[in-house]
């Protein structure tokens, strides 16, 4: 593994950054605080490739791999503009269905998603499961040639966006009595498919839902990989999205670490910088170490799931790592500003709540030092 980035890479950052930069933290803040989408940035990502960057050539897609998809979630937030869709339609859609999905399913949605015209999202949470996916009770009954859908679905981001909603459903149980889980795409228009808005306080673009589904009706050919093997092809799609989540925790965390610097270097107070004093600086110093640490194992993680390494440990390390660090900076930065660092102004808090919020999802600090606990040190099971 070499960790000095290829040229090839390097003008991948570039070319992300001078994009994302023509629109801008202000034009992110005023859409999250608005809560509507950055429409205008996703599209441009789309028609420039950057998108479907992980997605087979064969279907639109640039033929890298999650690196490079990472670097670009990673670059857009430390421009000013993280979006949360892109860890849910890019990555974990994106990469089931360009490995698990049947060659119509790929022929029909990943060219569209690459592109930026198609959004795909995810539904696993439900209110009483929590982290225990064992415990889902959204249903899919095979009748003939379709599936009817039962159940309840919460915290689905950018359904509202989204053309369709990959799903995880309950499809049968197994010997020891586990749930036997499988995956279908369903249209978001599909009749019985009830969304409410739920009100969340973090000022996103992406706006959260419940889903009712009343006896929705998909064929058989929406199933993505096999029946029942929905767990295995789950995980496939969660340790990406672990991965671009802590690229967009890093991308956040230099983005604010940037805004403090220039502004500890500009505010005098006391005929001097406030940067030139210790309580203001280390603060940021120790963030900026936290983040470049989360940055390497963000890397690490990629690399091994571009690889087909087990990839769980290095993915859910780097998840806490990078949404530790994002946070961590944040709350300098805010500090760092004084009455500022809350002032509509300066668009701080809109970062400091997507860096709280990464805390708790897609899985919580408390599920990661859980998996360590177990699956790294050897200790007993705890839940």
């Amino acid at each position: 593994m070499d960790l000095q980035e290829t040229d090839e890479h390097r003008a991948l950052r570039t070319t992300v950054r001078e994009i994302t930069e023509k629109f801008g933290p202000r034009y992110y803040v005023e859409r999250a605080e608005a809560g509507e989408p950055c429409t205008e940035l996703w599209r441009e990502l789309g028609t420039t490739g950057f998108l479907g960057i992980n997605l087979p050539e064969e279907h639109g897609g640039g033929g890298a791999g999650l690196l490079e998809l990472a670097m670009v979630v990673e670059e857009t937030a430390a421009a000013g503009c993280p979006m949360l869709l892109m860890l849910v339609s890019a990555a974990i859609s994106g990469e089931v269905i360009g490995t698990f999905g049947t060659p119509e399913q790929q022929r029909t949605w990943l060219p569209r998603m690459a592109s930026g015209e198609a959004k795909v999202v995810f539904g696993i949470t439900e209110p009483e499961a929590g982290s225990n996916s064992h415990k889902i009770t959204t249903t899919a009954r095979r009748v003939g040639s379709e599936y009817v859908i039962s159940g309840t679905k919460h915290y689905i981001s950018g359904i509202d966006e989204a053309d369709a909603v990959l799903l995880v459903t309950r499809t049968g149980t197994d010997d020891r009595g586990k749930a036997q889980l499988s995956l279908l795409l369903v249209p978001t228009d599909a009749p019985g498919l009830l969304r409410t808005p739920l009100p969340v306080s973090v000022s996103l673009p992406e706006k959260q839902f419940v889903l009712h589904f009343d006896d929705v009706r998909v064929p058989v050919e929406a199933v993505v990989g096999e029946e029942g093997g929905g767990m295995r092809q789950v995980f496939h799609g969660l340790n990406p999205e672990r991965v671009t989540g802590a690229a967009l925790c890093v991308g956040v965390a230099r983005h604010v670490l940037t805004q403090a610097a220039d502004y500890a270097n500009t505010r005098a107070v006391w005929d001097r910088p406030i940067a030139t004093h210790q309580g203001v600086s280390h603060p940021l110093a120790k963030a900026k170490i936290e983040t470049e640490l989360a940055a390497l194992m963000t890397t690490k993680a990629a690399w091994f799931h571009d690889r087909r390494l087990p990839a769980g440990e290095a993915s859910n390390m780097a998840k806490y790592a990078a949404a530790e660090a994002a946070h961590a900076a944040a709350e300098a930065a805010i500090q760092t500003h004084g009455g500022n660092g809350l002032a509509t102004e300066y668009g701080l808090l809109p970062y400091w709540g997507l860096a709280r919020l990464l805390q708790i999802a897609p899985v919580s600090r408390e599920m990661v030092l859980n998996y360590v606990a177990q699956h790294s040190l050897g200790l007993a099971r705890s839940y």
